[in-house]
């Protein structure tokens, strides 16, 4: 079996104990009286295991993401110089202007 296919199994099968847990979870610790509603209808077993299910796919997806980002490249380990472009520094000219204090200037009449 490919290194990659691997890789993918058994993040899944963690993501998906993960969720596991984090259900378990949730109906131990009856958040939003989910333990009550779970066993007191004849669709509990369904409810958790959608709820498993689900998410089961977002913890699967979240840890082999997180498995593929920290994956090392040996080949960024080594600086590689390379050529630096210039950087282009603007220098802005000063103007000197008179300023008028307190009178208004008015234009021209004709």
């Amino acid at each position: 079996m490919p290194r990659l296919v691997r890789l993918y199994i058994t993040q899944v099968a963690i993501g998906f104990g993960l969720a596991g847990v984090f259900v378990g979870l949730l109906l131990w610790f009856n958040i939003a009286n989910l333990w009550h509603l779970v066993s007191h209808s004849d669709k509990g077993i369904l409810a958790v295991l959608i709820l498993w299910l689900a998410n089961g796919i977002v913890f699967a997806g979240v840890q082999f993401a997180i498995a593929v980002m920290r994956m090392k490249d040996d080949d960024d380990d080594e600086p590689r110089g390379g050529r630096r472009q210039p950087v282009m520094r603007r220098d802005y000219a000063t103007i000197p202007v008179p300023a008028n204090r307190g009178q208004a200037v008015l234009p021209a009449r004709r």
